[in-house]
């Protein structure tokens, strides 16, 4: 499970990672980056953690798919989490096909998604 202290909540999050970030597209899923945002609620001059979070919608599947594809994907992004930049804000969509990708295809995509997106690797 991905901690509390890294899961995106507010649609201002959403909305910032998908609109002013850069986007890496993979057969099973899109991943929209922020670097090093900001929070503006954040206490203090600390650095936030990176926050990662997850859009399913009903053309991935029903309501069993849909939650099996965030399960999977919150836990890969657990283990990824410690390679963003302190501050980032990750918005992981998948796409309908993510439905019936087993876990080491989600994980093979969110990798080459996530190395592109860090690594800049041309588009």
């Amino acid at each position: 499970m991905l901690p509390t202290e890294h899961r995106l909540r507010r649609r201002e999050d959403f909305a910032t990672a998908v609109r002013r970030g850069r986007r890496a597209g993979r057969p099973l899923l899109v991943v929209h980056l922020r670097s090093g945002a900001t929070d503006p609620y954040a206490p203090g001059e600390s650095v936030p953690p990176s926050r990662a979070g997850f859009v399913v919608s009903k053309a991935v599947g029903g309501a069993v798919v849909r939650n099996k594809v965030k399960r999977r994907l919150r836990h890969l992004m657990r283990d990824r989490i410690a390679l963003l930049p302190p501050g980032s804000l990750v918005v992981v969509r998948a796409l309908p096909q993510a439905g019936d990708a087993d876990h080491v295809q989600l994980a093979q995509d969110l990798d080459a998604a996530l190395e592109r997106l860090l690594g800049g690797g041309a588009r």
